[in-house]
C-alpha cells in the first residue's frame, strides 16, 4: 500500500439511469474528490426524462449512447478544472446500469485503439455504434422474446437452474433478441456488444472490456455454476452471440492499462490499472462488504433487496447472481422496477415537491396507516409483474384515492411490506451477529428509512394458531401508536443507524418446540417472539463507490 511520501488515489465511477458520478478514495480510503454529471439537467440536448426514454408504447425505454460518452467528457473536464491530478491515480473501476445493452459497428475497435487527444470522446466515438439508442433495464417490450426463450430451453425452471434467473424483458439476452428479429441490418453491422459496464470499462481502456462474471450474471446467458457461456442459451438468441460477447472475467480483474488518449488529453499516468467494471446491484454488494446473514436494500431509481449465499438455490421469484467479491459464492437479489422515481412522483403531487413537508406527513400518521395500503408501479414492475396504482382501505375494498398524508404513507409501507414479503419468500434469514444495511438516494431519508426499519421488524419467531393471529392483527389495526416492541431508528455516529427493540420479553410467551429460529416476523409490529436484539442499519453515502475500495485495493 501507498504511503504519505508515495501518494495515489483511485477512481470510481458509476453509470446509473439518471447521471454519471466519480469518487476518488486516496490510500487510507478518504474521499478527496467527487463529482456527477446529471443528465436531463447538464446534457439537455439530449431530451431524456430521468435519464432515458420512454417510447409511446410506454414498453420500449432506451437511452443514447452518446449522452453517457458526452457524460465522461464533460466529467473529465470538470475534473481537470478543478485541478484534479490524473497522475496520482493508480487504478480505477466502476458500475453502470444492469442489463443494458450497447452495440459497437464493425471498425468501432480500431477507432477505440487509436483516438486522437485533440478531440472529444464524443467527436471521436459518434459514428462507432450500430444501434444508437440502448435498450435499459427500465424496457418491457420483450416478452415474446422471454416466452421464447422459457419455451425453447424446455421451461422457466431449466433456464433459472442454468443462469439463476427466468426471462424477464430487462434481460440483456432478450434485448438482443429482439433487435436481432427488428433491426437485422443494425444487428448484422455489430461487431461487439457491452453490458453498459463494459461499454464504460472500454472508454477507459481504449479497447473491447471483458463482461465480468457478477453483471453478466443478469443477462440470461450465463451459466453461473461453470461460469462461462451457456450453449443453449446463446443459440436460442442469436446466431455468433459468443463471438459478439467476448470472454467473461472475474470481477476484480485488472484489464490493462488506462488508454493512451487519456495519458495525453487528462494527463493519467500510463501505468494506470483499469479494473473491470461491474453491474451496480453487485457493486452495492461489493461495496457495503456484505457476509453471509447480511441483508442489504438499495434505494435507488430501481430498489433492490440482496443477500451473500453460499449455495445456489435459484427460484422463479428471484435472481441468483455471482459473488462479486468470492468466487466461490453467490448474491441473491430481488428487483423492484417502482423506486425512486416513483417515491419523487408521490412526492410532487403529495408534498409540494418537498422531502421535508414528505417527512413531517410521515410523522404525523400512525404505523399501519388505520390499515390504508396501496401498490404504485408507474411502470410495469418486476416484482410481482403489473402496473397501474392500487389503493385498498382498512376493510380490505379498493377506492380510488386518499388523502395525500395517506397517500404518502401507504406509499412507503406498500414498497416496504412487498420487499419483506418477497425477502422471505427467497428465504432470507437473519441470524445472531446479521447486519441490515441500505445504501441507494433515498437511503439518506430518515423517515424512510425509519419506515423500512419497521417493515423489516426483525424478531424471533415463535409458533402461533392461526385464529389468535387473526385477532391480534385485527387489534392491530386498531392501534394509533406504535405498540411497545415496535423498533426505533438511532443514529450512532455519522453514516450508522441502529434498529434496536426493547429488551422486554412478551407476556405469557407459552411453550414452544425446537430452537429459536430466527428471521423475518409474519406481520408487521409483531413481537412474535421471546427475546430480542439489536441490529445494526449503516448507511452509506449514495455517492460514495465503495466498490473501487474492495476490487482495487483488496480490503
Amino acid at each position: 500500500m501507498a504511503t504519505a511520501e508515495d501518494p495515489c488515489l483511485y477512481l470510481g465511477f458509476d453509470f446509473s439511469t439518471q447521471q454519471l458520478k466519480v469518487i476518488a478514495i486516496d490510500a487510507t480510503l478518504t474521499v478527496v474528490y467527487q463529482n456527477n454529471v446529471h443528465f436531463d439537467s447538464e446534457l439537455p440536448e439530449f431530451r431524456t426524462h430521468g435519464g432515458v426514454h420512454i417510447h409511446a408504447d410506454m414498453l420500449t425505454v432506451t437511452s443514447p449512447v452518446l449522452m453517457w460518452i458526452q457524460a465522461v467528457d464533460l466529467l473529465l473536464d470538470k475534473m481537470k478544472k478543478a485541478g484534479f491530478d490524473f497522475s496520482l491515480v493508480k487504478a480505477m473501476c466502476g458500475s453502470g446500469q444492469q442489463h443494458g445493452s450497447v452495440y459497437w459497428r464493425t471498425g468501432a475497435n480500431h477507432t477505440l485503439r487509436h483516438l486522437d487527444p485533440e478531440k472529444t470522446l464524443s467527436q471521436l466515438l459518434k459514428e462507432s455504434f450500430s444501434v444508437a439508442d440502448s435498450p435499459v433495464w427500465m424496457d418491457s417490450s420483450t416478452t415474446p422474446q422471454c416466452q421464447y426463450l422459457e419455451s425453447a430451453l424446455g421451461g422457466a425452471q431449466t433456464l433459472v437452474d442454468i443462469t439463476g434467473s427466468r426471462a424477464h424483458e430487462r434481460f440483456t439476452a432478450n434485448q438482443i433478441a429482439k433487435i436481432r428479429q427488428t433491426r437485422p441490418d443494425q444487428f448484422q453491422n455489430t461487431e461487439r456488444i457491452s453490458l453498459v459496464s463494459s461499454f464504460a470499462a472500454s472508454l477507459f481502456l481504449g479497447d473491447y472490456a471483458a463482461i465480468d462474471y457478477s453483471d453478466g450474471s443478469g443477462m440470461n446467458l450465463l451459466d453461473i455454476r461453470n461460469r462461462c457461456w451457456s450453449e443453449a442459451c446463446l443459440g436460442f438468441t442469436a446466431p455468433g452471440l459468443k463471438e459478439l460477447l467476448g470472454h467473461p472475467q472475474p470481477s476484480a480483474t485488472v484489464l490493462g492499462d488506462v488508454s493512451p488518449y487519456l495519458v495525453s488529453r487528462y494527463g493519467f499516468s500510463e501505468g494506470c490499472s483499469v479494473v473491470a467494471f461491474t453491474g451496480d446491484n453487485p457493486a452495492s454488494f461489493a461495496g457495503m462488504k456484505l457476509r453471509e446473514g447480511d441483508v442489504a436494500v438499495s434505494l435507488g431509481t430501481s430498489d433492490s433487496v440482496f443477500s451473500w449465499i453460499k449455495e445456489p438455490c435459484p427460484a422463479l421469484a428471484s435472481h441468483v447472481f455471482c459473488n462479486p467479491i468470492d468466487p466461490r459464492s453467490y448474491m441473491a437479489l430481488i428487483c423492484f422496477k417502482n423506486g425512486s422515481l416513483t417515491r419523487e412522483r408521490v412526492r410532487d403531487e403529495c408534498a409540494e415537491g418537498s422531502w421535508e413537508i414528505f417527512s413531517a406527513a410521515i410523522q404525523d400518521t400512525p404505523v399501519g396507516n388505520h390499515g390504508n395500503i396501496g401498490f404504485y408501479f408507474d411502470v410495469l414492475e418486476i416484482t410481482p409483474p403489473g402496473v397501474g396504482v392500487y389503493r385498498f382501505d382498512g376493510h380490505d375494498n379498493k377506492v380510488s384515492g386518499f388523502s395525500a398524508q395517506v397517500e404518502l404513507r401507504a406509499l412507503l409501507e406498500g414498497q416496504f411490506l412487498a420487499k419483506r414479503l418477497h425477502a422471505e419468500r427467497l428465504g432470507c434469514r437473519i441470524v445472531p451477529g446479521s447486519r441490515v444495511l441500505a445504501t441507494g438516494g433515498a437511503s439518506s431519508n430518515k423517515d424512510i428509512l425509519q419506515k423500512r426499519s419497521l417493515l423489516l421488524s426483525l424478531s424471533w419467531k415463535q409458533k402461533r394458531k392461526r385464529k389468535k393471529r387473526k385477532r391480534k392483527r385485527k387489534e392491530r389495526r386498531k392501534t394509533t401508536t406504535p405498540p411497545p416492541h415496535t423498533p426505533h431508528l438511532d443514529q450512532t455516529r455519522s453514516g450508522e443507524v441502529a434498529i434496536k427493540w426493547p429488551t422486554r420479553r412478551p407476556p405469557n410467551p407459552g411453550p414452544r418446540k425446537g430452537g429459536p429460529g430466527f428471521g423475518f416476523s409474519t406481520s408487521v409490529g409483531d413481537p412474535l417472539g421471546l427475546s430480542s436484539v439489536p441490529v445494526p442499519v449503516q448507511i452509506f453515502p449514495p455517492d460514495e463507490l465503495l466498490f473501487v475500495v474492495n476490487l482495487v485495493l483488496g480490503s
